[in-house]
């Protein structure tokens, strides 16, 4: 019996899910940043933070190498396209989710133009980000840069309860 209790001890496996990629969320508001964190560390992601676009600028070139970066649209001083092109100059092909609150096509465009991998509507809910993570982390370099624009970008849509509720979409740009 004594065998048994040890053998089934969900304890016992604490330390069997290593820590998956480190995310970087750049993002002006606190609870945002928050909120991200814990959606991401359930999912059990390395997670660094930043609250503007020159700090994780600084983040990046004190040596952490993020293999996705979070990175919210609408920020005072350098907003999230002007860091998506600042940060293309630290690491060449960077996996970027961007992240905003307002579903404005022409700036989808345009992070899909500057390189984006995929654009997220707050606010976002974890099946979403984790979907749009994965498929970042899943998907090879040359792939990305196929189409007229120079990459697919995956866009998944706010789940606001004034809309009808849209399934995610592929947007190639």
């Amino acid at each position: 019996m004594k065998f048994r209790k040890q053998f089934f001890d969900p304890m016992a496996y604490l330390g069997l899910n290593p820590a998956k990629a480190t995310i970087l969320v750049v993002d002006d508001s606190p609870e945002m940043q928050r909120y991200f964190r814990v959606l991401l560390e359930i999912d059990a992601y390395n997670v660094e933070t930043a609250s503007s676009g020159n700090e994780a600028l600084q983040i990046m070139r004190r040596g952490c190498v993020p293999q996705v970066v979070l990175l919210d649209l609408q920020m005072p001083g350098m907003d999230g396209l002007e860091t998506l092109q600042r940060i293309q100059e630290c690491r060449p092909q960077p996996r970027v989710i961007m992240c905003s609150g307002v579903d404005d096509p022409a700036k989808v465009l345009e992070a899909a133009a500057l390189g984006a991998n995929a654009f997220l509507v707050k606010p976002v809910q974890h099946l979403y980000l984790s979907a749009a993570i994965e498929r970042c982390l899943n998907e090879a370099p040359a792939r990305r840069l196929a189409g007229p624009l120079g990459a697919h970008v995956f866009i998944l849509p706010s789940p606001t309860p004034l809309k009808q509720p849209s399934t995610a979409r592929d947007f190639k740009a």
